[in-house]
């Protein structure tokens, strides 16, 4: 199947031809859906946390933080191609839409205003505008989102990567330092590292802190191969292969690199203002003081399994009323063990209110237990859809992870994924249609088995910005 210059390109890209051979073979048989059981809901797999609970998980967490390693995780490849595609539709075919006419009509509520006026002419037109917002002009178009001016402030506009500076320093700073990681697209490091050389010496001053910020790439080994619509390898027009980045799952490898015992997720459009992130910042501290009190009572029981001779009942109940995972009938103190022993993450749960994302859910695992998954539409089976639209919360991506043993020791994440939660999605080149392969997403299946607890979190805690008009919501002005 593959020539020698084949196998020289897949050999460039850290890949072996028995992997790629397996991407190939996923094509044609396709992922399975999800196990799904039911949706989770409170009291059934979303935990309710009361006031008096929460200011003890906050106490918890401020009173340890300064024994462990924090990091803030940030993922923010990629072009903001999507939030600006209604803008692209209309310079290039004139295709006006009532969100078109919301973007001219309200363009001076955009903190990105004054520098758009900047790069107008004098006299211009709507197609004018527009096209200075995605191309010549502010180039928005082809920059990635954290490179984006989302709020406006008396002292001056931020873009949304500074807006996780100031998220930094007011929940995962430890010892007086923020550190935050970024992953980015290396055509765009050199624009993040360009604009946070100069605005970190202002917000250091400003919060009286240290920021360590380091970057990450996608690794190319984590790329797939495209095929054509027969599932053969697609080959360009210089015949060679053609390998695409897998989606946000591929950073799992980038996860793993982290040394932290207490690592915050968050994407990089998912921010508000200063004035509206007192509830941001109170419930990442509330999952991350749960998660260390997890933790603590898993490494114990870890610890009582090793000498021998415990009693597993309460093990087994702190593992389902806890941990929420499921035991069958008959289990032992192996079972219990790897269960334990796992990496853990709580992950803020929002309540349905239509916007788009993934929700979660119990699923049927192969070891006879059942354990909650964040799933999307994609992996849910049509018999099952209707499960999904009774869901009561969805995932809008806030997650505290604990990524380190009961020794201490780094815990290796690739280990923890589930191959077969990949997806496959059409696309093209060159105007040739193919099909494309993603990894499992970084929040479902790269972390399918690691002990996960849903939380419920109020929707102030949720901003997103998926296109540009998101910008004229109440939480970014």
């Amino acid at each position: 199947m593959f020539t020698d210059k084949d196998l020289q390109q897949i050999a460039d890209h850290g890949l072996t031809p028995e992997a790629v051979e397996l991407q190939i073979e996923n094509f044609r048989r396709g992922f399975p859906y999800l196990g799904i059981v039911r949706a989770a809901s409170p009291g059934d797999g979303v935990v309710l946390v009361s006031d008096e609970e929460a200011d003890k998980a906050i106490a918890r967490y401020e009173a340890s933080k300064e024994q462990i390693q924090v990091v803030k995780f940030v993922p923010a490849s990629g072009a903001a191609t999507r939030m600006f595609k209604e803008l692209f539709s209309f310079v290039g075919e004139g295709k006006r839409t009532p969100g078109i006419d919301r973007l001219i009509n309200e363009i001076e509520k955009f903190a990105f205003w004054p520098e758009l006026k900047a790069v107008l002419p004098a006299e211009y037109d709507d197609t004018q505008l527009v096209s200075a917002i995605i191309k010549e002009g502010l180039n928005y178009g082809a920059k990635p989102k954290g490179l984006v001016t989302f709020h406006a402030y008396p002292e001056g506009a931020r873009k949304a990567v500074e807006e996780h500076l100031a998220e930094g320093a007011a929940y995962a700073t430890a010892g007086g330092v923020a550190r935050i990681h970024f992953t980015v697209s290396p055509e765009h490091i050199e624009g993040f590292k360009s604009l946070l050389t100069e605005k970190v010496p202002f917000y250091e001053a400003r919060y009286g802190i240290r920021y360590e910020i380091s970057f990450s790439v996608q690794k190319p080994s984590t790329d797939t191969i495209a095929v054509n619509p027969d599932n053969t390898p697609f080959r360009q027009d210089d015949g060679s292969l053609l390998f695409r980045p897998a989606g946000h799952g591929a950073l799992i490898e980038n996860l793993n690199d982290i040394d932290a015992d207490v690592v915050f997720i968050k994407n990089i459009d998912n921010v508000t203002t200063d004035a509206r992130r007192a509830d941001t910042t109170r419930y990442k501290k509330i999952l991350a003081g749960l998660l260390l009190q997890l933790q603590e009572r898993s490494f114990e029981y870890l610890k009582a399994l090793a000498v021998g001779g415990a009693e597993l009942e309460p093990i087994a109940a702190f593992i389902e009323q806890e941990l929420c995972v499921k035991l069958p009938e008959q289990y032992d103190a192996a079972l219990l063990q790897a269960i334990l022993n796992r990496p853990i993450r709580l992950c803020g749960m929002v309540r349905n209110e239509g916007e788009p994302g993934g929700g979660p859910f119990w699923v049927k695992n192969e070891d006879g237990t059942e354990s909650l998954q964040i799933a999307e539409s994609s992996q849910i089976a049509p018999e099952d859809m209707p499960l999904m639209k009774s869901a009561t919360h969805f995932n809008p991506v806030d997650l505290v992870c604990g990524v380190k043993n009961s020794k201490g020791e780094k815990f290796d994440l690739r280990g923890y994924t589930d191959p077969a939660t990949g997806f496959i999605s059409e696309k093209s080149a060159g105007g040739r249609d193919l099909r494309a392969q993603e990894l499992p997403g970084l929040w479902n299946g790269a972390m399918a088995k690691w002990n996960t607890i849903f939380v419920d979190v109020p929707i102030t805690t949720f901003s997103p910005v998926k296109v540009v008009q998101d910008l004229l919501r109440e939480q970014h002005q």
